[in-house]
């Protein structure tokens, strides 16, 4: 026969508040204890989070497990422990402080409908640093910070993260005798759950401000979003669905596998390096990564490396992609084989590579940049002359193209692969349909620079 346990009488330890004479902190503290012993909690599985202000210090006190972080933080540290284990009481003690702080992962914790009950000890300033204002102080309200009255608007906590997606919602004073009920609910849901609870800073905020009890509950009264529960409701809790998700994805790929076989055979026998330079927007990683795919479709190690500003579309763009009959440990370019230049945009990024090119390398040009000096082959790509279109957005594509038609670096077959294979069949039918003007052009090119 098993012995039932003993109820748990309190979770508080031994040891006492430190809290100035009046403050709420020990009054709030006191009705969470007074939930905990309803709830009759495994104090294994229960944690207390807290961060920095007066009301940090208040996880010491409870004979549970305990967190405590940095300022404004407490809710993403009991984020973190809710996700790594979803079966644990994750409880949040923290001051308005600390939302003012960390009110980013207060929202987004409620938004995701983290299942944490979050605490605010609410006294409207920052008790433990000198008073001064926080998000809550009332407008006109006397702080170290704004001794002639707050000039600014409170912010309304609970308002928020119910317009965020919180599943529970309270909002009262650390008087009101109904708390723990409402606690023993808020740590019941299973999502996103706070109290946004106001009391009284007896050592700044009082005397700044003739402050009291009824003073308080009057302006809780006034709120216009009201007081007592102000929201409910059901919605799966993130921590549970992130781990049933996890589950029905277990031993799937995270990306679909798609191997590329070894179809064709390329004549490189040493590594080789290409840089394709062109201006942002101009397609110009997609047409270089064709030259990795097809590569690899024919037997080679491929890597690139992409440059480009964070406008995206405006500015320079440059990939290095490196292909090699053996495994590349270096990815990055010292001096190129195959230089391909295309806008002025990219000039700047890739002027140090030209001194550096050999005779055995080559670069390939639009006539504006004939007169750029190197002792690499300097091949033209003249498609006025040529008499053949060159689009902006298929540039890349015809360059890198016709650099593979003159120079044989790899087989036109890989490349026309690689084409279908990655893109879109409306992109590649378009794609595809330049090569003939790309023929028209490499047949104009000197024989002897190949």
């Amino acid at each position: 026969m098993t012995t039932p346990l003993k109820p748990i009488e309190s979770y508080r330890n031994e040891r006492k508040y430190p809290f100035c004479p009046g403050c709420g902190h020990g009054i709030i503290l006191d009705k969470l204890n007074e939930a905990l012993k309803r709830l009759q909690f495994d104090p294994h599985k229960t944690v207390i989070v807290s961060d920095i202000g007066c009301v940090g210090l208040s996880d010491q006190y409870f004979a549970t497990n305990a967190f405590h972080g940095l300022h404004g933080r407490s809710v993403t540290y009991a984020t973190g422990i809710k996700l790594a284990n979803p079966e644990l009481n994750v409880i949040v003690l923290m001051g308005d402080g600390g939302v003012g702080i960390g009110g980013h992962h207060v929202l987004n914790a409620a938004r995701r409908n983290i299942g944490i009950t979050v605490l605010v000890f609410n006294n409207m300033n920052f008790g433990m640093t000198g008073g001064e204002h926080s998000v809550t102080t009332p407008n006109g309200a006397h702080t170290a910070t704004t001794p002639q009255g707050n000039p600014e608007q409170p912010l309304d906590i609970a308002a928020t993260v119910t317009n965020n997606g919180a599943s529970y919602v309270w909002r009262g004073s650390a008087f009101d005798k109904t708390l723990p009920d409402h606690l023993v609910e808020a740590i019941q849901t299973d999502g996103f759950a706070l109290l946004d609870i106001w009391e009284l800073c007896t050592a700044y905020f009082v005397p700044n401000n003739d402050f009291n009890k009824r003073l308080l509950e009057g302006m809780l009264s006034q709120v216009k979003s009201g007081s007592g529960v102000l929201h409910r409701a059901e919605r799966p809790e993130y921590a549970q669905a992130l781990y049933q998700f996890a589950a029905k994805q277990a031993g799937k790929p995270v990306l679909p596998h798609k191997p590329l076989p070894q179809k064709f055979a390329a004549a490189v026998d040493r590594k080789m390096h290409v840089v394709v330079a062109g201006a942002a927007g101009g397609k110009v990683r997609s047409a270089a990564r064709l030259i990795g795919v097809a590569g690899v479709l024919s037997g080679l190690w491929a890597t690139q490396r992409d440059d480009y500003p964070t406008t995206v579309k405006s500015g320079h763009s440059v990939s290095e992609v490196i292909l090699s009959p053996g495994e590349i440990r270096f990815t990055g370019i010292e001096r190129p084989d195959v230089l391909i230049l295309l806008a002025p945009e990219a000039v700047r990024k890739v002027a140090h590579y030209l001194p550096q090119m050999t005779a055995d390398a080559w670069f390939f040009v639009t006539p504006e940049f004939a007169h750029l000096e190197t002792s690499a082959k300097k091949v033209i790509l003249d498609a006025k002359a040529a008499g053949v279109r060159w689009p902006k957005l298929s540039a890349g594509f015809m360059a890198i193209a016709a650099m593979l038609l003159h120079t044989g670096l790899l087989p036109m077959e890989a490349f026309v692969e690689a084409v279908k294979t990655t893109q879109r069949p409306a992109i590649a039918e378009k794609n595809l349909a330049t090569l003939t003007d790309v023929e028209k052009l490499v047949a104009l090119l000197p024989k002897d620079n190949a």
